[in-house]
């Protein structure tokens, strides 16, 4: 059998990523009932693309012999307000970047669960890199002008 850790790992994300692809989809509705139509359609893409590093962890625990669950999941955060949104999600980008960047190093010898982690690790690392080029450009030319551009 697999390191404990590693499967303890992609179970938590498994868990925690599901719930993380329900909060962008529901994001992604408030976003277009808002007429904010970039943000709706770019959240949208982020909730599927999350679905499938879900399923590649599953698919990775069952190959390793473990067992998936499904876990209790905690209350997650709704915002109606776009850049609360984006603040939000950006500190649990960063938050979650260095978890997972020991579970990558953990998984180093184990080279295909390596690569589906560096992948999801480097996807988690540029919607970080965008969130924080949203603020600075919010930032630069103001929240008007910076909403107007997600129509």
């Amino acid at each position: 059998m697999a390191n404990e850790k590693i499967l303890n790992g992609l179970q938590i994300i498994v868990t925690d990523l599901a719930q993380q692809a329900d909060g962008h989809q529901i994001q992604s509705r408030i976003f277009a009932s808002e007429g904010f139509n970039k943000l709706a359609e770019k959240y949208a893409e982020h909730a599927a693309e999350e679905r499938g590093y879900v399923e590649q962890c599953m698919d990775r625990i069952l190959d390793l012999g473990g067992e998936v669950k499904i876990e209790a999941k905690k209350e997650g955060v709704v915002c109606k307000n776009p850049i609360d949104w984006i603040k939000y999600d950006l500190e649990v980008s960063k938050n979650g970047l260095a978890w997972l960047g020991e579970l990558v190093e953990a998984a180093r010898t184990d080279y295909t669960t390596f690569d589906i982690l560096k992948k999801y690790y480097q996807d988690e690392e540029e919607d970080m890199f965008w969130g924080e080029a949203q603020l600075e450009l919010i930032e630069c030319i103001g929240v008007q002008n910076w909403l107007l551009q997600q129509l």
